[in-house]
This record gives C-alpha cells, structure tokens and sequence, in this order.
C-alpha cells in the first residue's frame, strides 16, 4: 500500500492563534499518486506528555508519527490513522480546551454536555485543514510510497473508529455525549459505511477521505477505544446512564453499529489512590450491558486487562498497551 506520512502543525479554525501538532499517515492512489479513500480513519486522541522516561518503548510511543504507523498495523493498510495532540499543554498537562465544554488549569473536565457538539465539530475541522495541507505537500514533491497491492475499487463513505489514551478519553467522553444527543442520519440513498462501490477515479470521491460535518462523523463511528484513560479527578469514564440509553435508541432507529472497547493496567485500574477510575469504569460497564440488549444486537461492549499481575507503577506503562490494541 502506497502512503503518505507525517507530523503537522495545523491549526484548529484559519484565525486561531493556537495549533494542534497531528500525526498522520494516509491510502494515496497508486495510478494517480494522489489521496484515496480508506476504508475507515482511525483517529487516536493523545494524553499527558510523557518524555524523558529514559524507557525506549515509552519514548517511541510519545512520537506521533510512530502512534500513527502503530495504528494503521491494528486495524489494517487501508485506513488513514490521526493523531492528535492537545492545542495547549500546561507543564506536561494536555488541555483540549477545544474539545471539551469545560476543563481545569490542568485539562481535567469540570462538565460533558452536548451544547454547540465542540469535540465532533473541532474533529471536522481539523481533520479537513489537515487534509488540505496534505494535499499542499503531496502537490509539491514525490510521494514516498510502499510496496503492497490494492484492491480494485475505491471506499465510500470510511468507517470512524475513535481511540483515546489517558486523558485524550476525556476528548472520547465528549465525543459519546454527543452521539447520544445526535439525530441518525438517513443513508438510503448511499453506500453502507466502509463497503466497496464500483471503480472510478478516486478525486470524485474525494470529499469522503475525511467527515465534512459533524454529523456524519457521528453517524460515521463504529468503534471507540478506550486505551487506559485515567484523570486525577473524577470524570476519566462516563456514568450518565441517560447518555447510553440514547445511544441504544439511536441504534434502534437505524444508525449503524457501534463497539466500545475498554483497555486497562493497573496503572489506572488498580490505583488504590484514585479507585474512582475502577468505579467510574465498573459503572460505565454495567450500563453498557444492561443497553446492550435493547439495541437489537448492534450495541456491543468489551473490556480488555493488560500486566494484570504487574504493580501499579510511577512509570506509565499503558503506553506500551498502544501495540495491543485490535480490531476484527
């Protein structure tokens, strides 16, 4: 497969004086050399920074370009992988100022609600000025390209899968408000997300590399991940019951499947000194199953423990759990 890959300092909306650095590796077109259509984006929200470890494996994993490249070995070559950074940093302390309605000096939420839909309508936004400077690079120079072979036709319409790691699950708690609170979009008159459509030139199809609004990239999600989120407050999982029974009634008027992944270390899942983390997640659990029934089957939920008999330590090893996570 034939990609483009790279780190780019974008910013959020053409005036905005801060930027969002986002790593990035894309499907381009083998005939044309240009942008393609995947089959889905994956986009991963970062944490905390975390450098300076000394731990090789932690350092590689705090380099975008790297994250990116893991992603797209997860979930398969016909995605384009984004990841994201936070606007502002306070020290080490990633603020997604805007993504979340409210949050602290040190980027923790005081408040999720869907007023103004901010975390999918700045996801849009600045996927679509990312696309644009892609594009910018690619018209300017030669393409580095892969050996692989592609298939025989263009995607429509690419699936969303959403991960976020650390605090970048508080940009994922925003983004789950707003999906409960979202109207399912009518697909009768177009192709069911990720399915092949017949082969032409992949530029007509350009306008469905990325979501144009926020709505499709509601309509668009099928997955979420949740990679070892934890806050030093409350709010690392959501536990609005009325939040999850939207979603399944959602599902229950058409939108498409949807599959919510917990991933946890006792970094986050066994620390004695924040158990609300464990709590807030044990709860996020149980309202998950007890919707899942009432959405005809498309509501499915999974939770993965990684280093189970590994200690809680000071050194953050979910960053390590990056690599472990898959997609069927």
């Amino acid at each position: 497969m034939e990609r483009w890959s790279g780190v780019l300092r974008v910013p959020l909306h053409p005036n905005s004086r801060t930027f969002h650095r986002v790593g990035a590796t894309l499907c381009l077109s083998p005939e044309t050399r240009t942008l393609r259509v995947p089959i889905a984006n994956a986009i991963f929200f970062c944490g905390d920074r975390v450098e300076g470890t000394g731990n090789p494996v932690i350092e590689r994993l705090s380099d975008l370009q790297k994250l990116s490249e893991i992603v797209v070995s997860k979930f398969g070559s016909f995605i384009n992988a984004w990841v994201i950074e936070a606007s502002v940093f306070n020290g080490p302390f990633a603020v997604y100022k805007d993504f979340i309605p409210s949050t602290n000096q040190y980027g923790e939420p005081r408040s999720y609600h869907p007023v103004g839909f901010p975390a999918s309508s700045s996801t849009v936004s600045l996927l679509s000025n990312c696309l644009e400077e892609v594009k910018k690079v690619i018209s300017g120079k030669e393409v580095h390209t892969q050996s692989g072979c592609t298939p025989s036709f263009c995607f429509s319409q690419p699936k969303t899968f959403i991960l976020g790691f650390s605090k970048g699950g508080t940009v994922l708690n925003q983004i789950v408000i707003e999906l409960g609170f979202s109207d399912v979009e009518s697909n009768a008159n177009s192709p069911s997300a990720g399915q092949p459509i017949d082969r032409h030139p992949c530029g007509s199809e350009e306008i469905y590399i990325v979501p144009r609004t926020k709505e499709g990239l509601l309509n668009s999600i099928s997955e979420i991940h949740y990679v070892d989120v934890g806050l030093n407050s409350a709010g690392a999982y959501l536990t609005n019951h009325d939040v999850f029974e939207r979603i399944s009634k959602r599902l229950m008027q058409g939108a498409p499947s949807l599959r919510f992944i917990l991933h946890g270390t006792p970094r986050q899942w066994s620390d004695k000194r924040r158990d609300w983390i464990r709590s807030e997640r044990d709860k996020m659990l149980n309202l998950l199953e007890s919707e899942a029934p009432k959405s005809g089957g498309k509501l499915k939920v999974l939770a993965r423990y990684y280093f189970a008999d590994e200690p809680a330590k000071k050194v953050n090893l979910a960053s390590i759990l990056l690599p472990e996570v898959e997609a069927d």
